[in-house]
């Protein structure tokens, strides 16, 4: 990363992302990292699947475990839990937008971020998903990290039970059935800032030979590769990388990208989405309100976010509405050195700006 891209991101919060198979040991990973969080607040989402719900609750629990006896669960309001170490852990049910503000308005607990994807997911989309209004002004890419089942791949295989995993993308209708577990693996690295083999203390020499061979042949010079035991792993190694990989994801090409060049259509939670900002002078508070229900029913709107200048109100009123659900509330007062606006932040998919912009601009006095 260049002095000027660590300057930009100087003040936002680095996020590690950690992909990998079910299996491979990202949970054990994750899990021992916040052990060793030495004073660091890191906030864990945990993004899984179905069975997978069990890793959440592992890490739920694991700070017991830790040398800090004060280390314990301290509260659990709307899926985040915070530890009294200072670390939080959070449960992603669907969308990973809704988690991420939260820990966005909570920046100045928190120091990194933490992401265990599901083992089927491509770290591709989620990273794409750091360049969506409200986070990439907060938020950095640190690094992605790939864990691989060293064992599996030395066997020949990708993951430590395929028949488990083959069960558990089939039953999941959202997911890319296309490309092949090995093509999976594929796009996992490709996206890889470090890539980490677990269980090396199983591996004798030849199998240790065998695994580097394969993971070097799809991995540039640039990636480096750590070989450890148990998931113990000095932080530093996997902290402060500073890849800001959220600028350079979109020139990454995959198996994904090539299915859908070819004609194969699927969508992902983080994939196409369109984002854009309306800014309108002062506003009307009962037609904003219309206008902004009205675009809830008629597009596919994911989130809508933003502040209002109402018209004879001396305060800023916030606006939020997620899927049909909106809430309004004045939070503070303009300050005598602003121009009072009103400027709403909109995600969804297949938006049409102009008619979005004529809708809200009807609420303008």
């Amino acid at each position: 990363m260049t002095a000027s891209n660590k300057n930009v991101s100087l003040n936002k919060i680095p996020t590690t992302v950690v992909t990998g198979f079910l299996g491979s040991g990202k949970t054990t990973l994750l899990a021992n990292l916040l052990k060793k969080a030495k004073g660091k607040r890191i906030a864990v989402i945990m993004n899984e699947f179905g069975e997978l719900d069990i890793d959440s609750e592992l890490l739920r629990t694991c700070p017991l475990e830790c040398e800090d006896e004060a280390a314990e669960l301290v509260g659990g309001e709307d899926g985040i839990y915070e530890l009294a170490n200072g670390c939080i852990c959070c449960t992603v049910e669907e969308e990973f937008l809704p988690v991420m503000e939260k820990l966005v308005e909570r920046r100045d607990q928190i120091d990194h971020i933490l992401i265990e994807t599901s083992g089927l997911a491509l770290p591709k989309p989620l990273v794409q998903a750091f360049n969506w209004p409200g986070i990439k002004e907060y938020c950095t890419v640190d690094a992605v990290i790939t864990v691989v089942d060293g064992p599996a791949i030395a066997a020949g295989r990708f993951a430590a039970d395929e028949d488990k995993v083959l069960k558990q993308r089939a039953a999941d209708e959202s997911l890319d059935h296309d490309p092949s577990l090995q093509e999976l693996l594929d796009d996992q690295l490709n996206s890889a800032d470090l890539v980490v083999v677990s269980k090396s203390d199983l591996l004798n020499e030849e199998e240790q030979a065998r695994v580097k061979a394969v993971v070097q042949k799809r991995l540039p010079s640039s990636v480096k590769t750590a070989y450890i035991n148990n998931g113990d792993v000095p932080l530093e190694v996997l902290i402060g990388i500073n890849a800001g990989t959220e600028k350079t994801i979109d020139k990454v090409h995959n198996h994904h990208d090539h299915h859908h060049a070819h004609g194969a259509h699927h969508d992902h939670a983080h994939d196409h989405f369109d984002s854009m900002v309306i800014s309108l002078g002062t506003v009307d508070a009962d037609k904003l309100k219309v206008s902004v229900e009205k675009l809830l029913n008629e597009f596919n709107l994911f989130r809508i976010k933003g502040f209002a200048a109402v018209a004879n109100k001396p305060m800023r009123q916030v606006l939020q509405a997620v899927g049909k659900r909106l809430e309004v509330h004045f939070d503070r007062l303009w300050e005598s050195t602003e121009t009072p606006k009103t400027e709403l932040v909109l995600i969804g998919k297949g938006l049409d700006e102009a008619a979005v912009t004529a809708i809200l601009k009807s609420a303008e006095v």
